[in-house]
């Protein structure tokens, strides 16, 4: 059993993760601007946290056996966060990361191709300079996770496939469930396989 702090516990992807630890039997900080939307789960203490306080949000994470972050890029300061975690004295850091960053082919991102949505450039762009800059941070045992292109609600299958910096695809397209993504990122909490290293799950 560890004790994790995850920012952005009341999001998407965040309230999955939530759960997934939970139902693991992990000790649980869940922190959000509104800890009242964070689900009431076993092991799980709900705080009001604020990314952008890098004080307080360092004193919140002090302790912890990891840290999780899954807030919105456009909804936070990378360099920040990542400030907050040294000044924790955390040192395993991992990132719910997003599928712009990823190949579709050698040296071409999905964020580069024409038909990618105009809605997400911005979201995708702040994600790809995240990974970026941790990949300057040699302090911190640091983990981005990007999900395929589709990123969606659905089944919790524990079925799926990992890669690491090309986009996963199959017949269907390329997708994974926020449920199976949390699935991916509390084994790579509890069985560290990617350190210092960006990898990516789908279907």
């Amino acid at each position: 059993m560890a004790h994790i702090a995850l920012i952005g516990a009341s999001g998407n992807a965040g309230s999955r993760i939530l759960k997934e630890l939970s139902d693991r039997g992990h000790r649980v900080t869940g922190i959000a601007r509104h800890p009242e939307k964070i689900a009431n789960l076993p092991g799980v203490t709900a705080v009001m946290g604020d990314v952008f306080d890098k004080d307080g949000l360092a004193a919140l994470l002090r302790g912890h056996d990891a840290v999780v972050s899954a807030v919105h890029f456009t909804a936070s300061d990378p360099r920040g966060l990542v400030e907050a975690v040294r000044a924790s004295g955390v040192r395993r850091y991992l990132v719910v990361g997003g599928a712009g960053s990823l190949e579709v082919a050698p040296g071409r991102r999905l964020i580069d191709a024409p038909d990618f949505p105009e809605a997400y450039k911005e979201e995708a762009s702040k994600g790809a300079a995240f990974l970026e800059l941790l990949k300057t941070v040699d302090d911190l045992d640091w983990t981005f996770l990007s999900p395929s292109a589709l990123f969606l609600p659905g089944e919790r299958t524990g079925t799926f496939r990992l890669g690491r910096d090309r986009l996963l695809t199959n017949e269907a397209g390329s997708r994974i469930s926020f449920e199976d993504y949390a699935v991916a990122l509390v084994d790579e909490i509890e069985q560290p396989t990617h350190v210092r290293q960006r990898f990516t799950v789908g279907y």
